[in-house]
């Protein structure tokens, strides 16, 4: 008897040994991505277990025993305290970071939604605007962006930071991609037919569609605001310490030349990316669940 054959002309024991190997070779690839990638983050809890001394000597994959002894130093030590204050800087960056993700993934949502939805005469220059403000790095209107916050006296103040989030070109192409391939029109004309004001059908139907769009933005724009450290600091130039965000405070440490307990250090910058971590566990689901479920009512 003829051996059986594939959908693709061959053997079938020669298939299914070619998808085994092809299967074992993505594999140990994408083992190997996830060992680069969680590498750094492992190298950087480790140190924060270990002393300076055991840091400046050698390197280790092993955690040490000092967790305890870098905390207590970021907590008590008087030079620390000149420069790093956890509390305050957790609650700084928290309170910019909600707010500006919040501004960010719902205006930038509203903005696809209404270049997908509505046609009007400037539609496509309004887009073609949007992917030409994307093009343009924040450093080369930096300059000007601070002389006019200092012009009309937001310098030293949250407010430069959190309201122009509301302008996000990249998260605008995102969303406008997604909904021309995932939202149909049909559904606004049938929130229409049964009466649905418009920004009605945004809230109670586009963003539940969009939620895996929506929490894969959401994600980005947190990381992006959480360790931005080059606008606050050109923003808070003369503010206390107790009003800097967690990113100034990790970068005072580790510019100065008083602090070179680098156990301490990298304690610090471990508690940085906490929040980071909560934000993707918390987002994650949302994004594995599809874009089905975000239409279905239940």
């Amino acid at each position: 008897m003829s051996k059986m054959k594939s959908v693709y002309g061959e053997p079938k024991d020669n298939y299914s040994a070619k998808l085994r190997t092809k299967s074992i070779i993505l594999t140990i690839w994408f083992i190997f991505l996830t060992v680069i990638c969680l590498l750094p983050i492992y190298i950087l809890l480790v140190n924060a277990t270990r002393t300076h001394a055991q840091i400046a000597v050698s390197f280790s994959a092993i955690p040490g025993s000092n967790l305890v002894n870098n905390f207590k130093t970021l907590a008590n030590d008087s030079n620390f305290k000149l420069a790093y204050d956890a509390l305050n800087g957790y609650k700084n960056s928290i309170f910019i970071t909600v707010c500006s993700t919040f501004l960010t993934v719902f205006f930038s949502a509203l903005t696809a939604y209404g270049m997908h939805v509505y046609d009007f005469k400037l539609k496509d220059i309004s887009y073609t605007i949007v992917l030409l403000v994307m093009m343009i790095p924040m450093q080369v209107t930096s300059a000007g962006f601070v002389s006019f916050m200092a012009q009309i006296g937001l310098t030293n103040t949250y407010w430069p930071l959190i309201i122009p989030a509301v302008a996000a070109p990249s998260v605008v192409y995102f969303m406008r991609s997604y909904m021309q391939s995932s939202f149909s029109l049909s559904i606004v004309e049938a929130a229409r037919i049964d009466g649905c004001s418009e920004f009605r059908t945004f809230v109670s139907i586009a963003i539940p569609m969009m939620k895996p769009a929506i929490a894969v933005q959401a994600i980005f724009a947190f990381i992006a605001s959480w360790n931005n450290f080059y606008t606050p600091n050109m923003i808070l130039i003369n503010v206390k310490l107790k009003e800097k965000t967690l990113p100034m405070m990790v970068s005072a440490l580790q510019s100065s030349d008083k602090l070179k307990d680098y156990g301490a250090i990298y304690c610090a910058i471990a508690l940085s990316i906490v929040p980071i971590v909560i934000a993707y566990v918390f987002l994650s689901k949302f994004i594995i669940a599809g874009v089905a479920l975000g239409g279905v009512k239940e």
